[in-house]
């Protein structure tokens, strides 16, 4: 396993198993900057989102990049979603990115009243070739489940928050059994969960940084992170973890910190997945 290792799709498509996300990294020069920072680690999954308002960014640094050689995510977002406003917006987005196609079109969050017609538009981006593979975000089983009613073309991954004290069993599981690939954001909880004794001690036990741990944790545990930093030594410190694998019983108790709790400016809260999706 190394930093280009990839995984197979339920269509077929090959997946990078880590890769770089830009979500609150300003548009223009810091996060072309930092998307180069990250090719040039060896990183080779771009994940942005057209909410992020920085794929124009994006787009400039995919310049200096062979497009075989670079694995694309963007999303449409809610007030885009339904048939005809979910094409447009993919249009724009790839307008954006400078880009013909893009690897990985996700919906970003289930919208009540439109996930049937907006899923229709992500089969038709999909069989017209504007993305590689479709998928969701945000999305739990009942959401999943409601697309499968009438889906033509099952998910091919759902990105969803998960790091440690939000490891959500659960739906990973249920996506597991449909064989769809579960993406982490935020692996990292928002750098609020760094100082936990437990991988404190792991990380030190292994010569590694907190943050190497947890990401060693999501590989290990099939989930594809996309971390995100502006820092260059950061960003190539969360590249460097596959010279080193974490035991069955220091996996059992990073497993064993889960809180079901989101970790927002400092502080922990329940997460209700009922309460957190808008269908």
């Amino acid at each position: 396993m190394n930093i280009k290792s990839t995984i197979t799709l339920n269509n077929g498509v090959k997946m990078p198993i880590f890769g770089f996300g830009v979500w609150q990294i300003k548009d223009g020069s810091d996060v072309a900057n930092a998307v180069r920072e990250a090719i040039n680690a060896g990183y080779q999954l771009i994940d942005t989102a057209a909410i992020y308002g920085n794929e124009e960014g994006v787009g400039e640094a995919l310049k200096d990049v062979k497009r075989d050689e670079v694995f694309v995510t963007t999303k449409v977002w809610n007030e885009e979603q339904g048939y005809d406003t979910t094409l447009r917006a993919c249009e724009d987005s790839l307008k954006r990115l400078g880009l013909s196609y893009v690897d990985l079109y996700l919906v970003h969050w289930p919208v009540a009243g439109k996930l049937s017609d907006t899923w229709k538009a992500m089969e038709k981006i999909y069989n017209d070739g504007l993305a590689k593979a479709i998928g969701v975000s945000n999305f739990y089983e009942y959401h999943l489940r409601e697309i499968f009613k009438t889906a033509k073309i099952k998910p091919s991954v759902n990105q969803i928050e998960i790091h440690p004290i939000l490891s959500q069993k659960e739906i990973r599981e249920f996506c597991k059994k449909e064989n769809i690939a579960v993406e982490a954001y935020s692996p990292l909880g928002r750098a609020k969960i760094l100082n936990i004794p437990q991988i404190v001690a792991i990380a030190k036990k292994y010569g590694k940084t907190s943050a190497q741990v947890i990401l060693r944790w999501h590989l290990q545990n099939d989930i594809i992170p996309i971390p995100k930093s502006l820092h260059v030594e950061r960003i190539k410190e969360n590249a460097s973890i596959f010279d080193f694998e974490l035991s069955q019983e220091d996996m059992a108790i990073i497993d064993a910190l889960n809180r079901n709790e989101k970790a927002i400016k400092g502080v922990f809260f329940k997460f209700d997945e009922h309460k957190s999706v808008i269908l």
